[in-house]
């Protein structure tokens, strides 16, 4: 059983100096920015500019730790400065959290959107270096969709610990763990819902308070892989199901979505799709795509037409699914049927021989993909044919990418 420890506070690596590239635009000065946020906040902070549409852009990180950002209004680069060389990287549309066997590098791109339900309110802040977390082993990291309320999860497979951080405090530039409990070496999550979280770890998961205090029983999840969260809740991948914690009236709970009866496909063991969309979707290896409704608490098995080594759900009004095959091409599926309606030529067919990180993000209206072997990043138009909208080719190849600011 976890045991809590006091509340931690990290101190951050310093302020950011922005080096822009020849031609790069500026980022907006604090004096031009407000310096209060309104009454009705909608996810402002204090030194963010609010802007008309998304500052959407590519982060990443290349091989030795350097982290740029490329506009994709602008299609200009700037240099935000250097971390320790990442093994892994995950993020939330706004931080990047890159791991190494040590620790995780925080990193604050400066621009997010605030998902109000009805409607959305876009920021820009300058970026900036956080800070780091100490840990043993590589991490594995869990957000929300919240880039300013609520927790992040990080779990040092090494030694067991869970580490939960305040969400609220990155968005002011400071690094506060709100818990570090002792589990169980070995794999685990840290998975927030809300002001809460959980820790799957040791073949249970058990809920806790943001002190980290538990609260009810602990709930079986063996082998737990995967997480992901939806505009229903936090998603956890347990070897025989998966585990949707919601909260309700300031109340979490945690609810069993079993895998169809009788089937013999391979577990999900990692989630993706368009970030907050109820529909999630998972490699099933060997065999097609699983697709988990976290609205409706239930799985479908999608036959592909070939065998596919990535799947993100778009879950959008047409239901497209993009896959990316063993040789680097991206499929653009059927998400009811698992069909194929249109695929790219190999684009990343090299980093994937060489078992370099290759990145497939969706949003509303293109898909991004990076190839390090490449040297490339592609801007996809998944509804027109898997047209090739733009094509980067970024001074530095970048390891790993984060699409920002959406």
């Amino acid at each position: 059983m976890p045991h809590p420890a006091s509340p931690r506070r990290l101190a951050p690596l310093g302020a950011l100096l922005i080096v822009a590239l020849a031609g790069c635009a500026a980022p907006a000065s604090p004096a031009d920015m407000p310096t209060e946020p309104s009454a009705d906040t909608h996810g402002e902070i204090a030194g963010a500019a609010e802007l008309a549409e998304p500052a959407v852009g590519l982060t990443s990180i290349d091989g030795e730790g350097r982290v740029s950002h490329l506009d994709l209004l602008e299609e200009t680069t700037a240099e935000l400065g250097s971390v320790r060389p990442p093994l892994s990287m995950h993020s939330d549309g706004r931080y990047l959290f890159a791991a190494d066997e040590t620790g995780v590098s925080l990193v604050d791109s400066g621009v997010w959107t605030w998902d109000h339900v009805d409607h959305f309110h876009y920021y820009r802040a300058e970026p900036r270096l956080l800070g780091e977390v100490e840990g043993d082993g590589v991490a594995v990291v869990a957000t929300s969709n919240s880039s300013t309320t609520g927790g992040t999860g990080l779990f040092f497979p090494g030694s067991g610990e869970a580490v939960l951080l305040d969400t609220e405090a990155l968005s002011k530039g400071e690094v506060v763990e709100t818990f570090r409990l002792q589990s169980v070496p070995g794999a685990g999550l840290v998975v927030p819902a809300g002001s809460f979280a959980t820790v799957a770890a040791g073949g249970e998961v058990t809920l806790h308070a943001s002190d980290g205090s538990t609260i009810g029983e602990a709930a079986p999840c063996a082998d737990p892989a995967g997480t992901v969260t939806t505009r229903v809740g936090a998603v956890i991948g347990c070897r025989d199901a998966a585990l949707l914690v919601t909260v309700a009236d300031e109340r979490p709970a945690v609810e069993r979505i079993p895998y169809p009866a009788g089937t013999t496909a391979p577990r999900a063991t990692a989630f993706a799709n368009r970030e907050g969309r109820p529909t999630v979707a998972a490699v099933a290896e060997g065999v097609g795509v699983w697709m988990l409704d976290t609205r409706e608490r239930s799985w479908a098995l999608l036959p592909t037409p070939e065998p596919v080594v990535q799947v993100t759900a778009v879950d959008d009004k047409d239901a497209n699914l993009l896959a990316l095959t063993a040789d680097g091409r991206v499929l653009v599926l059927d998400g009811e049927t698992g069909a194929l309606r249109a695929t790219t030529a190999a684009l990343v067919g090299a980093s994937l021989a060489g078992g370099q990180p290759v990145s497939l993000i969706a949003d509303q209206q293109r898909a991004y993909l990076s190839g390090p072997a490449e040297g490339r990043m592609w801007e996809l138009d998944f509804a027109d044919d898997a047209r090739i909208a733009r094509e980067f080719t970024p001074e530095r190849t970048p390891l790993f990418v984060a699409e920002t600011g959406r």
